[in-house]
């Protein structure tokens, strides 16, 4: 049986999940199941990088636009404006 504080806990942490303004995240790795091959992304210093040969040559991939979007709300702007801008 649970006691009461990790009630508490649980119910604050479901609180929280609803509330994306309150995280921003500033860096991680993701391991993208591709078609073809797996990518590694990663995210730092509001940087992107992909390993696959498109984000090579553009600066911008599917793999990161696709992170760009489920993360939506919760990376600084400084990220969300360099895709922008790369891709305009």
């Amino acid at each position: 049986m649970m006691d009461s504080a990790m009630i508490s806990k649980i119910m604050k942490a479901k609180r929280y999940a609803g509330e994306r303004d309150r995280m921003e995240f500033k860096s991680f790795t993701v391991v993208f199941r591709g078609n073809h091959r797996d990518h590694t992304i990663s995210f730092k210093d509001d940087q992107w990088h992909c390993t696959c040969d498109f984000f090579a040559q553009r600066g911008i991939c599917s793999h990161t636009m696709a992170l760009e979007k489920v993360l939506e709300g919760m990376l600084s702007e400084a990220s969300i404006q360099e895709i922008h801008e790369i891709a305009a």
